[in-house]
């Protein structure tokens, strides 16, 4: 799952999808998690990058990255490996 490649992110969290002429507003763990779904890393690197910045446990994690990931799904920012939407 990927980040399509034609959604940007502001430094203040602003998402843009060209795509719809949609925005979305993130906060600062959003932006990083966003950014590095971007760079195409795997949940596993992900949760580990937050666990080490942030003070939450891997629990709590999971379920916000899984909701996350869940809206950003939802409103058509993420396309599978191969470049299908989800």
């Amino acid at each position: 799952m990927n980040i399509k490649k034609n959604v940007a992110i502001s430094e203040s969290g602003y998402i843009f999808n060209p795509s719809t002429g949609e925005s979305y507003t993130v906060n600062p763990i959003g932006i990083e998690i966003f950014n590095l779904l971007k760079e195409n890393k795997k949940y596993e690197e992900i949760c580990k990058t937050i666990l080490a910045k942030y003070n939450t446990d891997e629990d709590t994690f999971e379920k916000d990255y899984t909701d996350f990931v869940g809206i950003l799904q939802q409103n058509q920012l993420i396309e599978n490996d191969n470049g299908t939407e989800n």
